[in-house]
């Protein structure tokens, strides 16, 4: 079975630019390269993983595909783009030449404005997206999950995946308005989500296998088996779980479903949807 981790970081760090690495988060104050995630890698089982974007400086998109040229293992790389600005086109030709670059993210989480998705400078990016064949990246709190399904919408033929579950609050148990948007949001087909970042969620000393459990199901019984893909996190989960630990959620969860649902699952879909080989 193929396995791919469709969500994993590699950063030098810079306490200026990665603010969002706070006091609590001080393990992760420190450089995260591929050779510090490949033997992980090798030791689980796994092919090759997706590195997607932490920083929105564009420079990052460099570094990202250099560590992706220097090592096989990189199958594709999630950058970052101002799809605010009106060089959007130029800026997607350009990176058009990479071969590993399948697709972009803006960070939309916390904005000041929830609904800076739905305005057309931005819409006016994603449009863009379609005609070289890349990937959304969807990174967002629950309460603007409502805006990103209006966004999609607008969009059929644009593939776009959430990251983390859009985040639930797995802390606190709360679950009904997340479950409402994410199944609105699961009916397009067009839509898939990546089943990371929970630990992060979660109480990072305290949680439990069962805390998720309501959370995922949710998910596969929204996306199916076809539009989940197994994502890590990593370095991020390490502020709450070890990477054995963050796999073994879904490895047990998924014990039960069909060889065939796993191995879509671990690496199928990521192929599928990030076009990687």
């Amino acid at each position: 079975m193929l396995q791919i981790d469709a969500h994993q970081h590699f950063w030098q760090y810079n306490p200026e630019r990665d603010t969002w690495i706070s006091r609590e988060m001080a393990l992760l104050q420190k450089d995260f390269l591929p050779l510090d995630l490949q033997p992980i890698l090798q030791q689980q089982g796994f092919s090759g993983c997706v590195l997607v974007q932490s920083a929105q400086p564009e420079n990052e998109n460099i570094f990202l595909l250099e560590q992706a040229q220097a090592h096989s293992f990189i199958k594709g790389v999630v950058g970052w783009l101002d799809f605010m600005a009106e060089d959007v086109s130029e800026k997607l030709a350009y990176y058009n030449s990479y071969q590993k670059i399948k697709g972009f993210r803006y960070i939309l989480q916390g904005n000041p404005n929830p609904a800076i998705m739905l305005r057309p400078e931005f819409k006016r990016g994603i449009r863009q997206l379609q005609i070289y064949g890349y990937t959304y990246d969807i990174l967002v709190y629950p309460n603007q999950l409502p805006y990103i399904s209006a966004l999609v919408a607008t969009f059929p033929d644009q593939l776009f995946v959430v990251d983390h579950l859009a985040k639930p609050p797995i802390k606190s148990g709360k679950i009904q308005d997340w479950q409402r948007s994410i199944e609105a949001l699961a009916q397009y087909p067009n839509v898939y989500c990546k089943l990371s970042g929970m630990v992060t969620e979660a109480d990072w000393h305290n949680w439990q296998y069962q805390d998720f459990v309501p959370y995922l199901d949710v998910v596969v019984a929204a996306f199916g088996t076809d539009r989940i893909l197994y994502g890590s996190d990593w370095p991020v989960c390490l502020v709450a779980a070890t990477y054995a630990e963050t796999l073994g959620i879904v490895q047990t969860y998924f014990a039960q479903f069909s060889k065939t649902e796993q191995a879509a699952f671990f690496g199928g879909n990521a192929v599928k949807f990030y076009n990687l080989f």
